[in-house]
């Protein structure tokens, strides 16, 4: 399986996160060697080119975890599929307890794997995010590819105390007691957006 080194990782981590620091880069490669292990055996993604995983998913989801509040202390990402936007959020962000949401068995054993193998201090949810107990919250809920959207937005944003952050195609449906701020166009991509919604 080709694999990328650390400083090609950079260079194409650069429009999405300039300067990426030496122990980013180091953590992100661990992850694409583990993500390429494991996807050659089990669909964790549909991308398969190393290149195309650093760009689409890294970068994307390192594009988001710039745009996050700076007080944020606590994110879940909902449907977190092979681990996007959460893991390389908290490779980013350390100091944010982050939570990986997965309710497809496979998927949820193999972010277990990577948050050991990555030593990170986030948890992992291997069920469905309505059966979380409803006395949890979080600063922020980030939502990227998942299957309805709008069913995802009725389900997170009861649980997004302050913020939803939303990686995706075209503005969904306001969720009620939020506001959406402007689109911000990611990089690389003609159709993808990110966008900030905030608790009124």
């Amino acid at each position: 399986m080709p694999t990328l080194s650390e400083a090609e990782i950079a260079s194409l981590l650069t429009p999405y996160l300039p300067n990426a620091a030496p122990v980013v880069v180091s953590q992100l490669s661990l992850y694409l060697e583990l993500l390429l292990k494991w996807n050659a055996r089990t669909n964790l993604t549909a991308i398969r080119d190393p290149e195309e995983i650093v760009r689409r998913h890294f970068g994307e989801s390192l594009f988001a975890g710039q745009h996050l509040a700076p007080e944020i202390r606590t994110l879940l990402d909902f449907g977190s599929g092979a681990g996007f936007p959460g893991l390389p959020i908290a490779i980013l962000r350390p100091e944010i307890a982050v939570t990986l949401a997965e309710s497809q068995n496979k998927k949820a054993t193999f972010l277990r794997e990577a948050v050991r193998t990555l030593g990170l201090p986030v948890e992992v949810w291997a069920g469905r995010v309505e059966a979380m107990p409803k006395t949890i919250q979080f600063h922020t809920v980030t939502l990227r590819a998942v299957d309805n959207m709008a069913a995802a937005l009725s389900s997170a944003a009861p649980l997004a105390e302050k913020e939803l952050l939303l990686l995706v195609g075209a503005p969904p449906i306001q969720p009620p007691d939020f506001t959406l701020r402007a689109p911000i166009p990611i990089p690389g991509t003609q159709t993808s957006i990110l966008l900030r919604a905030t608790r009124q």
